[in-house]
């Protein structure tokens, strides 16, 4: 079974940083791209940065700068590394992968769960 599993949310103060894990397991054929997402309580979901297979970026905004965006394709694993948080980064930060599964042959986007991540004081 093909899964993604997000991990490094934790509490951090303003002006600190944290590293998001993004690891896709299971039996794929292929990867394309990888992105996080972001969802603050009461708002909708935001991209915030993304990954192509060939290592093409996007950045929202906001995090320019201070957020950035890896992937090791031999472990099917994304990093975001986060600094200078701010109270505003506060959220859950999903991942997403984009794969064609083991025996399959179309592409198709696969969540992960969530990891909460708070910047407070």
């Amino acid at each position: 079974q093909v899964q993604v599993v997000e991990s490094g949310g934790g509490l951090v103060q303003p002006g600190g940083s944290l590293r998001l894990s993004c690891e896709v397991s299971g039996n794929i054929r292929a990867i394309s791209a990888m992105a996080w997402y972001r969802r603050a309580r009461g708002n909708e979901r935001d991209l915030v940065a993304s990954i192509t297979e060939d290592g093409t970026l996007y950045y929202l905004d906001s995090v320019k700068g201070r957020f950035t965006l890896s992937r090791d394709n031999a472990k099917n694993t994304t990093y975001l590394q986060m600094g200078s948080l701010k109270p505003e980064d506060t959220a859950t930060y999903y991942c997403v992968a984009y794969l064609v599964p083991a025996g399959k042959t179309d592409y198709q986007s696969l969540w992960g769960q969530g990891t909460l991540v708070t910047i407070s004081s």
